[in-house]
C-alpha cells in the first residue's frame, strides 16, 4: 500500500547520481490550482543554488524538520497542525500534491509550513547547509518493487551520507515503508551509516508523531505491515 504518489534525496554525491522522483502526469483540480495561485507565492520557496536561511524563511527561530516527498500533503499538514512549535519544510515536485498541501494550509491556517517544488537531492546539496536540520521525514517512498528497478530506490548510502550531514547532532531521520524487502534494505543502509545510530533494536514502533493515514489503516486491516525506522545523529 502507498499513502500517496510519493516523490522520493553529500556533498560527495555526483550531480544527478540520484533523483528523488520520477515525473508523473497528474491532473491539478480547480481548487488545487486556486491554492497554488493564491498561496504558493507566500508559502513556497523558489529553488536557488545557494544556502537557505531557514529562520528567515519561516520568520522565527524554531526546530526545522524536512519532509522529502510529501505526496498530497495529508501527513505533513496533520503533523504541522499538531506541532506548531516546529517548522516544516516540505519538498515535492508534483503540482497536484503541492496544490493539495497549499489548500490544507489555507483551510487550517497553518503558518509553520514552507514548500520547495524541486528535486530533493538538489535542495539538500545546494540550499540546506550542514547541520541545519533537527529532523528529516521520508514516509512511504516509491518501493520500486521490480528487481531491475531496485537501483532507483532512494534510500541508499549516498543519500544517507547527504541527509546525515544536514542533521544537527541529536537530529533524527524517520522513514517508513510497507514493503518488507525495502524495510530490510533500509535497515541495512541506515545501520551502515557511521554518523547515525538506531533508536530501537531493529524496527521502531510507529511514533505517535507519525499519524496513521486512511490508506495505512486500510492496509493494516487487510493484514499488511508497516515498518518504521528512526535513527539519530550521533
Amino acid at each position: 500500500m502507498k499513502e500517496e504518489d510519493k516523490t522520493t534525496a553529500g556533498d560527495a554525491v555526483p550531480h544527478r547520481a540520484i533523483r528523488s522522483f520520477v515525473l508523473r502526469q497528474g491532473r491539478v483540480t480547480i481548487a488545487q490550482q486556486r491554492a497554488l495561485d493564491d498561496l504558493l507565492p507566500r508559502f513556497g520557496i523558489p529553488y536557488a543554488n545557494k544556502p537557505l536561511d531557514l529562520d528567515t524563511a519561516f520568520g522565527r527561530h524554531a526546530p526545522h524538520i524536512l519532509e522529502i516527498g510529501f505526496g498530497m500533503g495529508e501527513t505533513t499538514a496533520t503533523i504541522a497542525a499538531a506541532h506548531p512549535e516546529n517548522d516544516y519544510l516540505g519538498i515535492e515536485v508534483h503540482s497536484p500534491g503541492v496544490g493539495s498541501l497549499m489548500k490544507r494550509i489555507g483551510e487550517e491556517n497553518l503558518q509553520n509550513i514552507r514548500v520547495i517544488q524541486h528535486d530533493a537531492v538538489d535542495v539538500l546539496q545546494s540550499m540546506l547547509p550542514p547541520e541545519s536540520l533537527d529532523g528529516v521525514h521520508l514516509f512511504f517512498p516509491d518501493p520500486w518493487p521490480k528487481k531491475r528497478h531496485l537501483k532507483r530506490r532512494l534510500v541508499q548510502p549516498p543519500l544517507l551520507a547527504l541527509v546525515a550531514s544536514r542533521l544537527k547532532s541529536g537530529g533524527y531521520f524517520h522513514t517508513a515503508t510497507d514493503w518488507e524487502d525495502y524495510a530490510t534494505q533500509m535497515l541495512s543502509v541506515l545501520s551502515a551509516e557511521p554518523t547515525l545510530e538506531n533508536t530501537a533494536a531493529g524496527y521502531a514502533e510507529r511514533p505517535a508523531s507519525r499519524p496513521q493515514t486512511k490508506f495505512e489503516a486500510r492496509g493494516l486491516r487487510l493484514g499488511h505491515r508497516v515498518w518504521d525506522l528512526v535513527f539519530r545523529k550521533r
